[in-house]
C-alpha cells in the first residue's frame, strides 16, 4: 500500500470510529425504516460496514427515542472537495483552472517566458510543475485568480468550467462526481442535515457550481480564499481581489474554518486524505 492509500486508509477509519461515532459491526435487526429512505438508500455503496454505518448512524441522530438524537437544528455534515466528491488526479481542477490562465494571460506578460515558475508553465515542463512547491502556487494563484472584482472572477471560472474537460475522460470537469457521495448527500438532506463543503480550495472557484453539481448552496461552501478589498470605482461598489492569501482551508485550517464560518461543530464529516484529519477529529 502506498503512501497516499495509507493516508486515505487512516481518513476513512477517522471518518468511522472518530467522528461518527458508531460501531463498524452492522446491527442485527436493526429497524431503519424511521428515515425517509426507500430500498435504493445509497443504491451504489457496497454491502458493508460502512454503508450499515451510515444507515445505523442517521437512524441514531433521528430517533427521538435514541440516546444518539441529534436536534435538526444541530445535524450539520461537512464534506472536503477533492478526491472525495470529484475526482483529483491527476491534478486538482482548480490547478488545472489556474494553468490555462498562465497561457491565456501571458501576451500581458512577456517577462513570464524567463520567469518561474510561470517559465516551466509556458513551456508545458511537466517535470518542473511536478516540483512546484506551496509558494511556486501561491505564485500563480496570484496572478491568475486577482487583479480583478470578485465578480469578474466568477465569470471567467463558470466560462472555463463550461468548456474544459479532463483529458483523461473528456468530460466537463463538473460531471466527474462520485454517484455514491452524491447519494450519501442527499441521503442526508432527506434526513434534516444542513451540508457544507468544506475545501482546501478556492471558496469562490466552488460556489460557481456548488449549488447545480451538488445542491449546496453557495452560502454553504467554506474554503481558501485571498484577500479581498472594497473600492468605489466610478460609483460602482466592487469587491477587489488581491494577490494575498487571506485563509488557507486545510489541515489545522478546516476546523478553525468550520468555527468561523459554520460556528457550530458538524455532526458528522467526511474526507478523503490527512488534509481533513482534523477536521475528522
Amino acid at each position: 500500500m502506498n503512501g497516499r492509500m495509507k493516508q486515505k486508509s487512516k481518513a476513512i477509519l477517522a471518518l468511522l470510529s472518530v467522528v461518527l461515532g458508531f460501531s463498524c459491526t452492522s446491527k442485527t435487526g436493526s429497524n431503519l425504516s424511521a428515515n425517509p429512505a426507500s430500498s435504493e438508500t445509497l443504491s451504489s455503496w457496497n454491502e458493508g460496514a460502512a454503508k450499515q454505518g451510515i444507515l445505523t448512524f442517521v437512524h441514531d441522530a433521528t430517533d427521538k427515542a435514541s440516546p444518539k438524537y441529534v436536534n435538526p437544528k444541530d445535524r450539520i455534515a461537512t464534506f472536503d472537495q477533492d478526491g472525495t466528491l470529484w475526482v483529483e488526479h491527476p491534478l486538482y481542477t482548480q490547478a488545472m483552472f489556474a494553468l490555462q490562465r498562465v497561457h491565456v494571460l501571458a501576451p500581458q506578460h512577456p517577462d513570464w517566458k524567463t520567469k518561474e515558475p510561470f517559465k516551466a508553465v509556458l513551456a508545458n515542463d511537466k517535470q518542473a510543475m511536478a516540483k512546484f512547491g506551496e509558494s511556486d502556487w501561491e505564485e500563480i494563484i496570484g496572478a491568475t485568480h486577482a487583479g480583478m472584482s470578485n465578480e469578474d472572477f466568477l465569470k471567467i471560472a463558470e466560462q472555463w468550467l463550461a468548456s474544459s474537460k479532463d483529458s483523461k475522460f473528456q468530460r466537463p470537469y463538473i460531471e466527474l462526481i462520485y454517484q455514491p457521495m452524491l447519494e450519501l448527500m442527499g441521503y442526508l438532506r432527506a434526513n434534516g442535515f444542513k451540508r457544507y463543503i468544506v475545501t482546501g480550495g478556492g471558496q469562490e472557484f466552488v460556489r460557481v457550481y456548488s449549488d447545480k453539481v451538488y445542491g449546496v448552496p453557495p452560502e454553504q461552501v467554506v474554503g481558501s480564499s485571498i484577500l479581498t478589498k472594497y473600492e468605489d470605482r466610478g460609483g460602482k461598489p466592487v469587491l477587489l481581489r488581491e494577490p494575498k492569501v487571506f485563509f488557507i482551508d486545510d489541515h489545522s485550517g478546516k476546523p478553525v474554518g468550520i468555527n468561523l464560518f459554520i460556528g457550530k461543530r458538524p455532526t458528522a464529516a467526511f474526507g478523503n486524505t490527512t488534509g481533513d484529519q482534523q477536521m475528522l477529529e
